[in-house]
């Protein structure tokens, strides 16, 4: 099927927006370009990639993950692969918490319910920009700033973690977690705080009021694997149990 796409006058920030659903994408492309938003819109994985492939730019991405021939989930991966950076949020009717643990492992910016209000895709996309700020490809990469807590570097351009001068191949949801904890190094943080800096203050995720939990564990496990990766002995993230963890400074 042909890509459907949307010219806008916005010309500062770009959405590639990836949707099989006609109406859905249709009223949401709108409020978009209502928000000042340029949305280049597709109804298939493959038109969108090929648009990417043929030199397309975007500051942002919103992908269904129920996508025809390939899934969002697997364009996106497919982007990762060559290279091709671009902040992605999965704007999905799959709300169980398996779909968003599985993105937000894979480096996705954000996962949102489709019943979830406009407003709060506005802020989940405005968050995600304000985090992000380059395009697709650029010819001149900005400079990197540096965080350097101990042994600990953390490229806050390009969101790249480095552990006694050793590349951490963190998500961008488990660099976000790193920097915060490091940041408050030898300070207890909450699980809810942890989450909060992922998926923003008071989101609801899991089962129950408290499910956000099991997906904070998740996340200090991976990040305390790929730091153990680089280096046996890494013990920095401390477990104060039932309440959080902390990052022991040096």
């Amino acid at each position: 099927m042909e890509a459907k796409r949307d010219d806008s006058n916005a010309p500062d920030t770009h959405i590639l927006f990836v949707e099989d659903d006609d109406f859905f994408r249709e009223i949401t492309t709108q409020n978009l370009r209502d928000s000042g938003f340029n949305v280049i819109g597709f109804d298939r994985g493959v038109t969108a990639l090929k648009y990417i492939r043929d030199g397309g730019t975007a500051q942002l991405a919103l992908l269904d993950w129920k996508l025809p021939t390939i899934s969002g989930m697997e364009l996106f991966r497919i982007l990762r692969q060559e290279n091709i950076e671009i902040p992605t949020i999965f704007l999905t009717s799959l709300s169980g918490s398996v779909y968003e643990e599985t993105a937000l492992k894979n480096g996705a910016a954000d996962f949102i319910d489709k019943t979830r209000s406009f407003t709060i895709l506005l802020s989940r996309i405005n968050s995600a920009l304000n985090s992000n700020s380059g395009m697709i490809r650029t010819t001149t990469p900005p400079q990197p700033t540096m965080l350097r807590i101990g042994s600990l570097e953390l490229d806050t351009t390009s969101n790249r973690a480095f552990w006694r001068n050793q590349l951490v191949n963190l998500t961008l949801a488990e660099f976000r977690i790193v920097q915060q904890m490091a940041s408050n190094a030898d300070h207890d943080l909450s699980h809810r705080k942890i989450y909060d800096t992922v998926r923003g203050e008071g989101f609801i995720a899991g089962d129950g009021a408290d499910g956000y939990r099991s997906n904070v564990r998740t996340f200090i496990k991976r990040i305390r694997q790929k730091f153990c990766e680089v280096d046996p002995d890494f013990n920095r993230i401390a477990t104060y149990s039932g309440f959080g963890y902390r990052w022991l400074g040096e």
